[in-house]
């Protein structure tokens, strides 16, 4: 931290006479206060894994005594600081393959500081830019006292993450942690469920992006994409169509299925969530691969453990837990739709709460960690 930015600053702004000056109509007016505040949080940056923000330019204003150069310099880096904050300081080159669709980049911070400036809320206009989860929280608490440095970047790097997302996730949301292989429900802000999955092999991996869950097909057929036809489904249908079609593969219309079944791939359960990638979530007939410790099996989507509770969990409302082992029992393919849509995360975290106040560091199975290069080197 440098020592004096908030000393100088207000020694600076009692003994110059011309800060008694009126600012311009409708401009807003930085006041002793909001000048110590804004210091307070430049100075505080760091504990956010933030880079200090130079206060150069400021303080030059500042020391000539003008006002009007105090107001414009204080509130370009008061949004400066509030958008690192608020949308992260990695560079693009730093987010490649981060998918996830931020709407807090739409938000206008400008109004929202002559606001807080007019009502004297400086502090709460700052904190509203951090990001609101609690895995956030946990990371923030551990950085402070983490005295290892690679781990200490591995947690500033997961903080810089947490800046990617909405800030707010909505009540109701999957959040999938590729990098543990685990995927939790959110109802009403609270935890709801958590299920084991397997997730994309390294040279398969799983995308990160986000998309919106709208129903279950139970019994689902498999739409083969033509890389897997490539790999090897297309060779067996040509080769040894009987075993083809005791697997239940179909070739008709110039595309490959699977007919629904105990052998497909896709198990009973699929999940409607469109998605450029094509990456879904479902069950599996591999189900011994859930007792493993580093799930990465797939060619990218996502197999969930305990498929049907987990439908039956989204379905809440509509059907029954009978209701679906009867539609399973049917074995025909029937869609199930939401009671209301609710949005999935597919995101990636080496850096987690352990829910007993500490932080747990994950394998970087994709080796996306080095990407992240503008955070702190160490203590």
């Amino acid at each position: 931290m440098r020592r004096g930015l908030i000393a100088v600053m207000l020694a600076m702004l009692l003994a110059a006479p011309s800060l008694g000056q009126q600012p311009e109509p409708g401009a807003p007016e930085w006041s002793v206060t909001d000048l110590a505040s804004l210091g307070r949080w430049i100075d505080a940056a760091p504990e956010d894994a933030l880079p200090r923000l130079s206060t150069a330019a400021l303080d030059t204003a500042v020391a000539a005594g003008d006002r009007e150069r105090i107001d414009e310099e204080a509130g370009a880096l008061a949004l400066r600081l509030a958008r690192i904050h608020l949308l992260g300081s990695a560079a693009p080159s730093e987010r490649t393959g981060w998918r996830i669709v931020d709407p807090d980049r739409e938000i206008a911070l400008a109004p929202m500081l002559e606001q807080a400036l007019a009502s004297h809320t400086l502090d709460t206009f700052f904190a509203l830019q951090r990001p609101a989860h609690r895995q956030y929280a946990a990371l923030r608490r551990a950085y402070a006292d983490e005295q290892d440095a690679e781990k200490r970047r591995t947690i500033a790097r997961n903080m810089e993450r947490w800046r990617w997302m909405p800030r707010s996730l909505g009540s109701d949301y999957v959040l999938v942690n590729a990098a543990r292989f685990e995927a939790t429900l959110w109802r009403d802000d609270e935890q709801a469920g958590t299920w084991r999955v397997i997730v994309g092999k390294q040279s398969t991996p799983t995308p990160v992006f986000d998309a919106t869950i709208e129903g279950v097909i139970l019994n689902p057929w498999w739409e083969i994409p033509a890389s897997i036809v490539r790999e090897s489904v297309g060779a067996l249908v040509r080769r040894n169509p009987a075993l083809a079609r005791q697997r239940g593969y179909v070739w008709s219309g110039g595309r490959y299925r699977q007919r629904p079944g105990p052998n497909n791939a896709l198990g009973q359960m699929k999940l409607v969530m469109p998605n450029p990638f094509s990456v879904y979530m479902h069950d599996t007939p591999s189900k011994q691969l859930f007792d493993e410790e580093v799930r990465a099996y797939s060619h990218g989507c996502i197999r969930t453990d305990d498929a049907l509770g987990y439908a039956a969990t989204l379905l809440d409302g509509v059907r029954t837990r009978e209701e679906i082992d009867a539609i399973i029992a049917s074995g025909k393919t029937t869609t199930v739709r939401l009671a209301r849509p609710i949005p999935v995360y597919v995101a990636y975290f080496t850096a987690v709460s352990d829910g007993e106040g500490g932080v747990m560091v994950l394998p970087d199975i994709y080796r996306r960690d080095a990407a992240i290069r503008s955070v702190p080197s160490g203590n």
